[in-house]
């Protein structure tokens, strides 16, 4: 169906809307665009699936002029997406950032969400004061201009180590962020606190994975990552199940497409049909 923009308080928010079917909606991560799910929209098409992605505020193609990002405002544009495909509940996949954002929706709105896909997922701020303080600061002083762009391109060229054009990849999206207006609301972006998904955690019911690439920079310990998350999330009487990707960073689902759009189409197919999943996924 194209591109469209959804309008939302503050802003117009950029859809892209493809195939049709049972409805998956997909949210990149802070500082990536839609594209990021590329082979996962193919995959899910190809299966009869209808594959909403949506970009972040101040993101891609979406406007810039929103005084408020992070974690809620994002949980809130999904739920006005979700409502305006009027389409009943959607298989939602998060990424990094705004898994934590998929988390509240499912949490807050679970009439929407048949099924819930964290990639990635930032569910959970630094442990104490001195480091969420230390975080903060460092975010603020980090990405200012003129040095905020440079080290942000730095940084992402190294989230996906199995993307062969990760420098590329970085490159284009950091001038993405560098047109007007577009590096003020990324900042703003990355101040967000994740703390606000923790009352929301317990809230999931209903079936949900965890993706996580093996060699995600961003943690020391990606399996221990995903793991706590999978225990964090939901009704304790039901598995989150975790699927580790090899040879991939912080974009499994680009990085290395084929066990992610396994799983998820397994998990979108099993939600649609009101199958329940006992078994975990893991990839070697």
């Amino acid at each position: 169906m194209g591109i469209s923009k959804l309008v939302v308080p503050g802003g117009r928010i950029a859809v892209e809307d493809r195939g049709e079917g049972p409805v998956v909606v997909c949210s990149p991560a802070m500082g990536d665009v839609r594209d990021a799910y590329e082979p996962l929209v193919e995959a899910l098409v190809s299966q009869g699936f209808r594959v909403v992605t949506a970009d972040l505020r101040g993101h891609g193609d979406s406007d810039a002029s929103f005084e408020t990002y992070g974690d809620e405002a994002t949980a809130e544009d999904l739920i006005a997406l979700i409502e305006h495909l009027g389409a009943g509940p959607v298989v939602l996949v998060g990424a990094s950032m705004s898994a934590a954002s998929a988390v509240i929706v499912a949490g807050r709105r679970p009439d929407l969400v048949r099924a819930l896909v964290l990639v990635s997922p930032f569910l959970r701020g630094p442990v104490g004061l001195l480091a969420r303080c230390a975080m903060r600061l460092a975010l603020r002083l980090l990405l200012v201009r003129p040095w905020g762009p440079w080290v942000w391109q730095t940084y992402s060229a190294g989230l996906w180590p199995g993307l062969p054009d990760a420098r590329g990849r970085a490159a284009r999206l950091t001038a993405l962020a560098r047109r007007p207006g577009y590096w003020r609301a990324f900042r703003l972006t990355a101040r967000t606190d994740h703390r606000v998904v923790e009352p929301w955690l317990d809230r999931v019911d209903c079936p949900a994975l965890v993706v996580m690439g093996a060699q995600d920079p961003d943690w020391a310990d990606p399996a221990a990552e995903a793991s706590w998350a999978a225990d964090a999330i939901g009704a304790k009487d039901r598995a989150v199940e975790v699927l580790m990707v090899p040879r991939a960073g912080h974009a499994p689902m680009l990085e290395n497409p084929q066990p992610v759009s396994s799983a998820v189409i397994e998990l979108a197919q099993n939600a649609v049909t009101g199958t329940r999943r006992t078994r975990c996924h893991e990839q070697d």
